[in-house]
């Protein structure tokens, strides 16, 4: 049965969709030749998305509409996206555009002065600049044409924060220079300049040595967001109802409090490392308090190869880590030039389609249940970036602590300080990764919430530094790198690099290094763990996180493992499943306990290996789980079987007898 157009699901409340672009290009010659009603037609049936994302305009700057405000591909043939319109409104289904924003190649070809400008007086022939013209003079004019002409629900915003560039323009320095005082806000870290307006230096900075290098990012990253706040404004007082985000806007790519008025938050995650980088991206955008998607990528390529279209499992595989944590899913793909939807696209992503729906009442919207908190320092990251925002090359730390935690079988959150420090008591134990600066607030916070019977796990020397007064341990001269061999009986495992030497004063050693494998010569404190008021620290002085990034080694696993079950010896949640499996403790929206598992068997991880065609099972798998009360029923969800279970004095016992990809365990 067709919805009609009053029953499109606004975006907030949206779980699966599609998206489709095509960067029109200036050689393009069939935009549109083949796209058919049919085609869209048998598309919309079979797989049934509350929205699709539909071509507009990509990071070449033509569009494949024929625009009257910018510059339209020569290629057109017909008009996609008046077909697109018809057909998902006589389907009730939402349809966005995809836009490319700050990236935009052909506005500078025409408007040279535009273009974002680098050190060295070079203009961009990519990005635009922030602070020009561009956005009043095209972006909002063409999105306005675009989306009034076609009745449109929203924007799906690409190439903009990630994008955006640090800026030498004209209009930067301009503004730069016009500033009252320093910046209109204070840098990352809190400080300002102790000159006054007539000492202000007015020149911009250059090099990263320059001691007005944080204020220099946090100017532009202060003008990305007006710049978004402003196009964000402009199109909703055009148009109420509109639905617009700007991709990875408030995500790890910029962790800090949500300001410009987005309707959701979206991003798309790697090809390739395609669950690790969900894993990381869901779990932190589950707690920006916005409705949110991720995107994968429906193809990958190999070196020499064009786009070859993954199997539906290692989509369902995929979906499974986003849906575990309570968001949307999408999936991208790219038409043929001339708009065709190919036949393998359609079965495909109705198979993946038809696994999503089958979890969308247990996961769309679920809850996080807090056990351990992970923070992603934005502290820390922006001071390290020289971005506007990205996190490149500033989330390895990060990512090999999640891994870690998931694969000893905990249910992990991702917050960063804006998000963590309010909510600190709600976590049994914080774990701080190597983040080498933090606000001295944070540090305080940090230093009650453990004194109060926290438990805290610092991952690294750097971090370690932050709290000395909790270590119960004194630091011995500065960090060196050496070679280290780790410990865990009988095995041990290579972790070389930045090692702190620590002599325990209060503390007790619970790891140790030695400088080579015969471990029996020349051990030295690897990690402590110290009491602090009514709780614990555990500190492991050198670079555990970074080395199990790059080696999951199962013997930094276990040396851990130790550390964490003497912090947190009572989990509301344990299973015996092995370390491919990850878990999460939730609460679905009409608040039933539930525990997520998800088969991370032959997770893509190498572009040699495009994608599984098979995940074997695991099974069977006993989960223990904390309830109050005697349950009324245990379902597994999505067959929505019964399962075997028992209670005993508030514990749950269940078995679950097999695990393909990805299910729950609900507690009515």
């Amino acid at each position: 049965m067709r919805r009609t157009a009053k029953q499109i699901i606004a975006r907030k409340d949206a779980f699966f969709g599609i998206h489709f672009d095509l960067h029109p290009n200036e050689t393009d010659t069939e935009l549109g030749a083949e796209t058919s009603e049919a085609n869209i037609e048998r598309l919309l049936t079979r797989v049934k998305p509350d929205y699709v994302q539909y071509d507009c305009k990509g990071h070449r700057g033509y569009t494949g509409y024929p625009t009257k405000v910018g510059w339209a591909s020569p290629g057109i043939v017909n008009d996609s996206l008046k077909v697109w319109r018809k057909v998902t409104r006589e389907h009730g289904v939402g349809l966005y555009i995809h836009y490319s924003g700050v990236w935009d190649m052909v506005a500078i070809e025409h408007h040279p002065e535009w273009a974002a400008v680098d050190a060295e007086g070079k203009p961009s022939p990519n990005m635009t600049s922030t602070f020009g013209p561009y956005v009043d003079e095209l972006l909002i004019p063409q999105l306005k044409e675009v989306l009034g002409d076609y009745e449109l629900d929203g924007v799906w915003a690409d190439g903009e924060c990630w994008g955006a560039m640090l800026d030498w323009s004209k209009w930067a320095l301009e503004a730069w220079e016009a500033r009252e005082g320093g910046p209109d806000a204070s840098p990352a870290d809190g400080s300002r300049l102790a000159c006054g307006p007539s000492q202000r230096p007015t020149s911009a900075p250059r090099e990263t040595d320059d001691p007005r290098w944080l204020e220099w990012k946090t100017f532009h990253r202060r003008q990305f967001e007006r710049y978004l706040c402003h196009w964000i404004d402009a199109l909703h007082a055009f148009r109420p109802d509109l639905q617009l985000t700007s991709n990875w806007m408030y995500t790890t790519f910029a962790p800090k409090p949500v300001v410009a008025k987005l309707d959701f938050l979206s991003g798309d995650y790697s090809p390739t490392v395609s669950c690790d980088r969900a894993r990381v991206e869901a779990r932190y955008l589950a707690n920006t308090g916005k409705p949110w998607d991720l995107m994968a990528w429906g193809f990958n390529w190999a070196e020499g190869q064009g786009h070859t279209v993954k199997p539906a499992v290692a989509l369902m595989q995929e979906a499974g880590v986003v849906l575990m944590q309570g968001g949307g899913f999408q999936i991208y793909y790219q038409p043929t030039r001339s708009g065709v939807i190919p036949e393998q696209v359609i079965a495909t992503t109705a198979e993946v389609a038809e696994f999503c729906r089958a979890r969308q009442q247990v996961s769309h919207k679920s809850t996080s249940v807090p056990q351990v908190a992970l923070l992603l320092s934005t502290e820390s990251q922006f001071d390290r970036s020289d971005r506007v925002f990205t996190p490149y090359g500033c989330m390895d730390e990060l990512e090999g602590a999640l891994h870690l935690l998931l694969q000893l079988g905990y249910s992990v959150d991702i917050l960063a300080e804006h998000q963590l420090q309010p909510r600190l008591s709600d976590f049994p134990l914080v774990v701080i990764p190597d983040s080498h600066k933090l606000a001295p607030s944070f540090v305080k916070a940090v230093r009650a919430y453990v004194k109060g019977g926290g438990s805290l796990l610092l991952l690294g020397e750097k971090c370690a530094r932050l709290f000395p007064t909790l270590l119960g341990a004194k630091l011995i001269g500065e960090p060196m790198k050496v070679a280290a061999e780790l410990i865990a009986d009988p095995h041990s495992a290579s972790c070389n690099g930045l090692w702190q030497a620590v002599k325990p004063t209060k503390a007790l050693a619970v790891g140790y290094r030695c400088p080579t494998r015969d471990v029996a010569k020349g051990g030295e404190v690897a990690a402590t763990l110290s009491p602090y008021g009514e709780g614990a620290v555990g500190s492991v002085y050198g670079p555990i996180a970074l080395t199990y990034f790059r080696t999951h080694h199962f013997v930094l696993r276990r040396f851990i493992g130790r550390i964490v079950d003497c912090l947190f010896p009572e989990p509301a949640v344990r299973t015996d499943a092995p370390s491919c499996v990850d878990v999460a403790l939730r609460k679905t929206r009409d608040g039933k306990l539930s525990v997520h598992l998800l088969n991370l068997a032959k997770a893509q991880r190498a572009d040699r290996f495009l994608s599984a065609d098979c995940i074997p099972p695991i099974g069977p798998i006993t989960i223990r789980l904390r309830v109050r009360t005697r349950p009324k029923a245990v379902r597994w969800v999505p067959d929505g079987g019964r399962v075997r279970w028992e209670w005993n004095r508030g514990f749950l016992t269940a078995r679950i007898p097999r695990l393909d990809i990805h299910g729950a365990l609900v507690v009515e």
